[in-house]
């Protein structure tokens, strides 16, 4: 099942999880050390674009009724709001630029545009999610409460109708995300306070009214006859932001070697157990600089959850310096194709939405569930990304 030993999973010994923990940490000093006007310039930069964008789709939409008019609107719009989305929005709240002591672009006012309330996603996210990354029963974002995505949750009934549900989870994304902390069965089932539920809940209530009043009634009622046109747009333009930021998620947290943790792996946790732990637990996908922009630079989801605090324009520059540690210390580092990673994703959400009885491959040795029982009646390698490769060997001599 999942990880329960990180550092016998790894191959490694206590002092080299240490001394990569250290080397991490060292390197953590130099980019805080580092920070500037440059990476103040990227930040204006990216808040004009978003603005320009979203100014020329506004102003596009006027228009809606002529058809290039309403597709050039929708499609400034669309890229604005995932760049408020990915690389303003989730970076802002993460506080990587707060160094700045900027109030209007600092994790404490921040309030983007999508209907979860910041405060309810930063304590999901930032809190439970960083903190307790792929720790099974912890980290709520193991499937977000609603895919089975390891062979650590048993199989129930309902997990036939998962392709379903993730069809409707991806077009609706911000939704669930906004639903995310909130607890609803918790509430109804009386394990969550009604004291703490209620306020939740209505804050809630107050950012869907902002949201759905500016999307849904005031901006297409400014376009006056056309406002059927533009209703439409600002609709297209929110699923294709869904779309994206559900692909980018998902890409990050659920291909092959994106591995799971169980609870009792946080016993005695150390800074360089963390460290490996986030390393282990996600994965990126390839991307060129306008792709890597638009994921809000999570396309290196793996230097992202070692540095969350950092500022996401120096992860390309991070993750050389990550993969060469990852080579030092012989673990993988698991990247590939956006298309090849979402595939993957897909195939595990699908398969598990069968019972286990038609699964193959064991609960240890899985491509979407492992621990270090994979490498049982093995001679101990000097490392991860060699002992997974003797395994692969061994396999094709039998």
């Amino acid at each position: 099942m999942a990880i329960t030993d990180i550092n016998e999973y790894a191959h490694l010994t206590d002092a080299d999880v240490e001394a990569l923990g250290a080397e991490l940490d060292a390197l953590r000093r130099e980019i805080e050390a580092d920070r500037g006007l440059r990476d103040v310039k990227y930040l204006r930069r990216t808040i004009q674009a978003h603005r320009a964008l979203e100014v020329a789709g506004r102003v596009a939409l006027l228009g809606s009724r002529s058809r290039p008019l309403w597709l050039l609107g929708t499609g400034a719009l669309a890229l604005s709001k995932i760049i408020e989305n990915m690389e303003l929005g989730h970076n802002v709240m993460h506080g990587q630029w707060d160094w700045m002591n900027d109030p209007e672009v600092h994790s404490t006012t921040w309030e983007w545009d999508m209907v979860c309330a910041s405060p309810h996603w930063k304590h999901s996210h930032n809190y439970i999610h960083h903190k307790y990354t792929n720790v099974v029963g912890m980290d709520h974002d193991v499937g977000y409460k609603i895919l089975r995505v390891t062979r650590d949750e048993p199989w129930e009934p309902r997990r036939l109708f998962q392709p379903f549900f993730n069809v409707m989870l991806a077009a609706t994304f911000e939704w669930g995300i906004g639903l995310h902390d909130l607890g609803l069965k918790e509430v109804i089932q009386g394990e969550k306070p009604k004291e703490v539920a209620i306020p939740q809940i209505k804050e809630f209530g107050r950012k869907i009214a902002k949201q759905v009043a500016k999307d849904y009634v005031l901006f297409p009622a400014l376009t006056g006859p056309n406002f059927k046109h533009t209703l439409t747009a600002n609709l297209t333009a929110n699923l294709i932001r869904n779309l994206w930021a559900y692909v980018v998620i998902f890409c990050g947290h659920f291909p092959d070697g994106a591995e799971k943790f169980t609870v009792e792996s946080l016993e005695n946790e150390t800074q360089g157990q963390w460290y490996l732990r986030q390393m282990l637990g996600t994965a990126n996908f390839d991307a060129g600089p306008a792709m890597a922009f638009l994921s809000g630079n999570l396309c290196y989801q793996i230097e992202h959850h070692i540095y969350p605090d950092l500022p996401s324009n120096r992860y390309a520059d991070i993750a050389e310096r990550v993969r060469a540690l990852c080579d030092k210390y012989d673990l993988p580092y698991t990247t590939g194709s956006l298309a090849k990673q979402y595939s993957q994703t897909l195939r595990t959400i699908n398969k598990l939405a069968l019972p286990d009885r038609f699964l193959r491959a064991t609960a240890d040795d899985a491509p979407e569930t492992a621990s270090e029982k994979r490498f049982a009646g093995m001679p101990r390698s000097t490392g991860l990304k060699t002992a997974i490769r003797e395994l692969r060997a061994r396999r094709r001599r039998r």
